[in-house]
């Protein structure tokens, strides 16, 4: 690696720029990085701070190296924890603690008053409590190897020393723990909220945290518009369908099949309401759009209050929150006009239509609210002759649909897919059955 490890920064940015392919997988890049490299070498990196240690770097090397071939002439008498311990060695702690951590053998404090019984559970789990007979025996293996009292003494105190270290580096391991098990936890409990909590009620730190579910929802539905497949006279011999259609000639194949599969370049076109009255919901939304046309080469995005306005552009070159941002406070379209989606559909037919085939798939986010205007359906009814399907998602509780200045009614009929779409789980719903028609 060209960056090395030695500055922490610059491996996470080369990493991270390696390994990110889309702006909204940063923050999980970035929470994995500080789990992982982080959490226990913070705690291993205690062993520096050292006050018994000779001051004079020379005489400590050397104490080190002699402490190093009474280990080796014990051999496996000294278990690796005491000798990490007593070699200072960063690394192999740090292994040792992550290995502690992962063996589900540290058990997270449900109280303050449970974390010293849980602290004495992860000592037991080491081994802790026979470092002392270890000590002892390098000890003695010294004074038989004809060390002075002097500097038997100084490895006592080093010793003893890094044992209570390591009994802070086991709190903190066990407070480590407890923070990741009540997250684990909270996670489940945490997105079950968010699941049923309704757009409309979203704050901007919910639909943030709700990044990952974008994404996932966009990968279904990019696999649910993948590429087809058409037969063609030249290609591949099709076996199965040469021989079904040789039975009319008693099995002789004088009619050869071909089947070379030829790719269609599906797109998808979504026209988003921003209006006031969806103002929230078109913040996630429009993440959505944003997370689709990231993972999908082919799609178009609008957005409109009386007027149709093109972000395809603005979501392409702009990270996600920016380019929504930029969208919902009046840089495309004019936010403070009252909603009228017969004007926006009667615009992009006028504009856009001639760019809609039988490839396209339609995806319209809003809730029909129209304020009494002329509706202008046959604007949406033209685009669906023309599209291979169009769908409405709507924010509102189906049974308000009709009601008031609702135009749903008469827009339904012209799509092909109409559903209520409120929260997170009924958007999964949604997309769940666009992967079955």
């Amino acid at each position: 690696m060209l960056t090395g490890l030695a500055d922490r920064d610059t491996f996470k940015s080369a990493l991270r720029t390696a390994m990110v392919k889309r702006p909204v997988d940063i923050p999980v890049f970035d929470g994995l990085f500080d789990d992982f490299f982080s959490g226990m070498g913070r705690l291993a990196a205690g062993l520096d701070d050292n006050d018994t240690a000779p001051a004079n770097p020379a005489e400590y090397q050397e104490l080190l190296d002699r402490i190093e071939e009474l280990l080796d002439s014990l051999g496996d008498e000294i278990s690796p924890l005491a000798r990490a311990l007593l070699l200072n060695d960063q690394a192999a702690l740090e292994k040792i603690l992550r290995e502690l951590a992962d063996s589900g053998k540290v058990p997270a404090p449900k109280s303050p008053s449970s974390q010293q019984g849980a602290v004495r559970a992860a000592a037991k789990a080491l081994g802790v409590g026979g470092l002392s007979q270890e000590l002892e025996r390098l000890l003695e293996a010294g004074q038989a190897a004809g060390s002075e009292d002097g500097e038997l003494d100084q490895i006592r105190e080093l010793f003893n020393e890094r044992v209570k270290q390591l009994g802070e580096m086991l709190k903190s391991l066990v407070k480590l723990q407890g923070r990741y098990d009540s997250s684990e936890e909270a996670s489940p409990k945490e997105k079950d909220r968010l699941l049923d909590k309704s757009f409309y009620y979203l704050s901007p730190t919910e639909i943030k945290e709700m990044r990952d579910a974008v994404a996932v929802l966009a990968r279904r539905l990019r696999n649910l518009l993948a590429l087809r497949y058409k037969r063609a006279k030249r290609g591949r011999l099709d076996v199965k369908s040469t021989l079904r259609h040789s039975m009319e000639f008693g099995g002789i194949p004088f009619r050869v099949r071909y089947d070379r599969r030829k790719r269609e370049r599906p797109s998808v076109v979504v026209l988003c309401d921003i209006s006031d009255s969806v103002r929230t919901v078109s913040r996630f939304m429009l993440q959505f759009v944003h997370s689709l046309q990231d993972m999908y080469s082919r799609v178009r995005s609008f957005v409109f209050v009386a007027d149709m306005g093109e972000v395809t552009r603005l979501f392409a070159e702009n990270e996600i929150q920016s380019a929504i941002q930029q969208a919902i406070t009046g840089d495309v379209v004019n936010v403070y006009a009252h909603s009228n989606f017969g004007r926006a559909f009667s615009q992009f037919h006028r504009d856009q239509l001639d760019t809609i085939d039988g490839r396209t798939t339609v995806i319209v986010l809003g809730d029909a609210r129209n304020n009494y205007n002329a509706a202008n359906d046959w604007a949406l009814r033209d685009i669906q002759q023309r599209a291979r399907r169009v769908i409405w998602l709507n924010p509102e509780n189906r049974s308000t649909w009709g009601f008031g200045d609702s135009e749903m009614q008469v827009y339904a009929v012209h799509c092909d897919v109409v559903e209520e779409c409120r929260n997170l789980r009924q958007l999964y719903k949604v997309v769940d059955l666009l992967a079955t028609t």
